[in-house]
Order: C-alpha cells, then structure tokens, then sequence
C-alpha cells in the first residue's frame, strides 16, 4: 500500500497542473472507484464539472484538492494499487483506468488527471470540509492524526501517547489514531535505524529512545521522498508513470536471511497482523 512518501510524491506531481484549474470534464468508468462517495456516479460528476481546484493538500495516506465555492474537496486514496497519472486529455485509455478528470489550467493548457487502480480498493470522492484546529480538512480524515513531517506534529502528545500503550511499538507505529502515514516498511525501517524490537511495549520505551524513533522515522521518510518513494512493482508510480527507487536503500524490510548493514547478523522476518516484520535480533534486542 502506498505511504506517506508515495502520497506525497503524487500530491507534488499533481499540484502544478491541478491547482488552478478549471474541470470541464469527469467520466466514470467503474463505480467501484467511488466506494468513498455513496452518492453516485452523477453526484460525483456534478459536483467537480464547472469547479476549479485551489490547492493540492496531504494527510497521511489521504490526498485532497479543494474545490473553489464551497467548502468541499475531491479527495483520493490510493488503497493498495491506485495511481494518479497526469496526461494529455486525449491519451489512450490506461490499464485499469477508472475515472477522468478533464482539466483546463491557464498556463499548462488542456490535461487530464487518470484515476487508475488494478486492485480496485482506492477510491475518489467529494468530501465535504471541516475544521480540524486552524486547518479545513475532508470529513473522512478527522480520524486520521497528524503524521510526523507535518509543521504541526506534536512530539510531546506522541510521546504521551506511547506512554499509555501496551502494545508493541510498531502496532502502535501502525495506529492512524496516532501517527498517520507510516506503514509497514517505513516502521521497519525506522525501528531498525532507532535500535528498536518491534515488540517492545511502547510504554517501556524511555523518553530519550521515544525522541531517538521520532528522528529516526522523520530521517526515513525524508530519504524516501528524496528517493521518489518505494516501488517494488508497477502499482506505485508516480503521477508520469515512473516508479521510486527508495528499495535500494531498504536496510531491514524485504531482507530476511540477508546480512544485517549495520551489524553483519542476519535479518529476521516474522509474521505480524497479515504482514511482515523485519528486524536484526542482534542489533535490535528485545529488552
């Protein structure tokens, strides 16, 4: 699934072409692209044809584009295969395309944005806005907290919220309700750069190693977004079609069996919630 880095990349990408400009066109191709947007396929329609998009924003695994006249927003979330392409209005159709958006910007000219998803779990809709503290945010995101490159982060409430939690650091890594955007290779990776057991109780964790993960996390999504994000198939693209590079510098997920970087063990991998988890015991002791 994409996280917060391959969202962000998309977001960048789609933000010079969409903000700005005016929608003259929607086609749905497959409903099931609007499982986020109950109201339909003519109520989807309806509501973006005619409206221009003023700015391209993130939380999390959640992207949206405001909308001018109301407080609305189309919102997109890429589940597990979805891709946001730009291009040309009159382009052949993408495999597995699912909605269109046809664009008027006034400098870049005609364009369209492609909503493609082979798995059929993303989803567009539009969402009405609401006040999260001195932001607008879509109504499906309230839930979802602040992730750690966000301005507004707060370190202290994350550090106090991992004070009342039992659970293993990287369930709780994993908890949207209190840190958004970090899945499951970016918690590996970051418990690896921070020393840290993924099963170590995150109430046990000291105030300095809580500090040390914080880092630690914030230093691995800055090198995946520098890297264009992690893309092990073709799935995860960018809004051109071109996949990240960020697998090569994986240190733990994806690696068992492998040496570890840092110590030379070998890195183990262990079933965790449908998933994976990837760790060095030697350099990452559960205490």
């Amino acid at each position: 699934m994409p996280e917060l880095p391959e969202v962000e990349v998309v977001r960048a990408g789609l933000a010079p072409a969409a903000v700005g400009s005016r929608i003259s066109g929607v086609s749905v191709f497959d409903e099931r692209a609007l499982t986020r947007h109950p109201a339909g396929a003519a109520d989807f329609v309806g509501r973006l044809e005619g409206r221009t998009f003023r700015a391209a924003e993130r939380r999390g695994k959640f992207l949206w584009l405001p909308l001018d006249g109301e407080e609305a927003a189309l919102i997109a979330h890429l589940g597990m295969s979805g891709q946001m392409l730009l291009r040309a209005p009159d382009a052949a159709a993408e495999r597995h395309e699912r909605i269109r958006i046809h664009l008027e910007h006034p400098q870049h000219g005609h364009l369209a944005i492609v909503f493609a998803d082979q798995r059929t779990f993303g989803s567009l809709a539009v969402d009405a806005l609401v006040t999260d503290g001195n932001s607008l945010i879509p109504s499906q995101v309230v839930h979802i907290a602040r992730d750690p490159v966000d301005a507004a982060f707060d370190d202290v409430a994350f550090r106090a919220a991992l004070s009342k939690r039992a659970s293993a650091i990287k369930r709780v890594l994993l908890d949207q309700s209190v840190v958004s955007g970090i899945g499951n290779i970016y918690a590996d990776e970051s418990l690896w750069a921070a020393r840290i057991h993924p099963e170590t109780p995150a109430n046990r964790l000291s105030a300095v190693a809580v500090g040390r993960l914080l880092a630690e996390v914030r230093a691995v999504l800055a090198k995946a977004l520098a890297e264009g994000g992690t893309s092990f198939d073709a799935q995860y693209v960018n809004v051109n079609g071109e996949s990240g590079y960020f697998a090569h510098s994986l240190n733990a997920y994806g690696r068992g069996g492998q040496p570890c970087p840092r110590c030379g063990g070998s890195i183990r991998r262990e079933a965790f919630m449908n998933r994976s988890s990837h760790f060095c015991p030697a350099c990452q002791r559960k205490r």
